[in-house]
């Protein structure tokens, strides 16, 4: 009798919160249709693809590599692909990135689609990770993640 070794599977570093399997994505963005109160998925995964594509120009250095690495693979696809901006844009700012990406938002609109994506996202971040994120962001991010601003000073941001 010939013993053969058991195949290898490839395992990938997802958050206990995330099943490793195709079905991330559709986990992540129905989440956020549930908490949103989004009609259909298809809505959901828009905005979730927006929020994350404007995230992505503002997460840099080793918190943007952890924060994907955190991630559904498709979600750290779009926030990867995003070419880093040389300094994140104030909260406000940010919501208004959004809301010029999505089709009829107003404020009001795009500061909930916003808060909803990236409370979702604080909510399966590893603890250490979403602090990371947030330390490297300016005042007024933590609030978008649905969390209280975090105390004591911040980091300087990088520019270049």
């Amino acid at each position: 009798m010939t013993a053969t070794a058991a195949p290898t599977r490839k395992t990938t570093s997802t958050p206990a919160n995330f099943p490793s399997t195709d079905t991330t994505w559709l986990t992540l963005t129905e989440r956020v249709r549930e908490a949103g109160g989004y009609r259909t998925r298809a809505e959901a995964e828009h905005i979730t693809r927006t929020v994350l594509s404007v995230l992505g120009t503002h997460v840099t250095g080793d918190e943007r590599v952890a924060l994907a690495r955190a991630l559904p693979e498709e979600a750290a696809r779009v926030l990867a692909s995003q070419i880093p901006a040389l300094r994140p844009l104030p909260a406000p700012d940010f919501v208004e990135a959004v809301a010029s990406r999505l089709d009829n938002s107003t404020p009001a609109t795009a500061r909930w689609d916003t808060g909803t994506v990236l409370t979702v996202l604080a909510d399966l971040l590893p603890p250490p990770v979403l602090t990371d994120v947030l330390t490297h962001l300016p005042t007024g991010y933590a609030l978008l993640f649905g969390r209280a601003e975090l105390g004591g000073p911040r980091r300087a941001h990088r520019t270049a």
